[in-house]
């Protein structure tokens, strides 16, 4: 069975101070669990702070982004070998915000998967619909799509190094969460696509849930067996409940 993934995505939020505090509130309270696996995904500025702050711990650094080049004229940029060098075991790819606000597009996102296993940082490749393309039933078709091209070019062997994060467009920061049946629907329609397309084994691949997890409703969510962990936006700003949605996961 599967490790569940929790990871929180800090978006553009704590300074460095701001974040080493939250890190040493976490590392307070937290009790690792062996059956789950826990993140900390914070801004590129404070990566090298946390980094340190988790060094000795079974916590992973994540970062939210990554381009696709070793390096160059990208102004602004951040590389894999940069991540790795600095201490990241995953990186975020395709969130919603990135596809959406700054135009990224599944071409963008395959190169950026096959940049960061090349050089060792585990690709959390996200997918998910918008709520006209939901009203519309293209759910599926849409994950498809963003299934087939951001994942062109890998081997059934490279599955083993890849989280798919199913995050609605429509519930992220909006309170409003896909109802388990609803994202345990479109999870079983992941593997079903990775397995027809890539003869990929139902444990061979995580999938884990994004799209406004809380305390509140994190414990339905891990009832799925569907779902092995969380994609944590807002709810993971606070020390409290992002260690209780890792111990809901440990305990469902």
């Amino acid at each position: 069975m599967l490790h569940r993934l929790i990871v929180g995505n800090w978006k553009m939020h704590k300074t460095i101070s701001q974040a080493e505090s939250l890190v040493k509130d976490i590392l307070k309270i937290y009790q690792p669990q062996v059956s789950v696996e826990l993140a900390i995904a914070p801004s590129f500025v404070s990566l090298p702070a946390v980094s340190r702050l988790l060094a000795s711990t079974p916590i992973k650094l994540a970062a939210q982004n990554t381009c696709a080049s070793d390096e160059g004229a990208f102004t602004g940029e951040i590389s894999p070998p940069m991540l790795r060098d600095v201490g990241c075991h995953y990186v975020i790819i395709g969130h919603s915000e990135r596809r959406h606000i700054f135009g990224e597009t599944d071409q963008d996102i395959n190169k950026k998967v096959h940049a960061a296993l090349h050089h060792a940082v585990l690709p959390i490749l996200c997918v998910g619909e918008r709520l006209d393309e939901r009203q519309s039933n293209k759910t599926q078709a849409v994950i498809q799509h963003q299934l087939q091209t951001g994942l062109e070019g890998l081997e059934s062997k490279n599955f083993t190094e890849i989280t798919i994060a199913y995050e609605p467009v429509w519930a992220i920061g909006t309170g409003q969460a896909a109802t388990v049946d609803q994202a345990a629907e479109v999870h079983s329609h992941i593997r079903s696509f990775l397995a027809t397309q890539w003869d990929i084994k139902p444990d061979q691949t995580r999938i884990i849930y994004g799209g406004s997890v809380t305390k509140d409703n994190a414990k339905s969510l891990f009832q799925s067996p569907q779902i092995n962990g969380a994609l944590v936006g807002k709810a993971c700003l606070n020390s409290e409940s992002f260690v209780k949605i890792a111990e809901l996961a440990a305990y469902n």
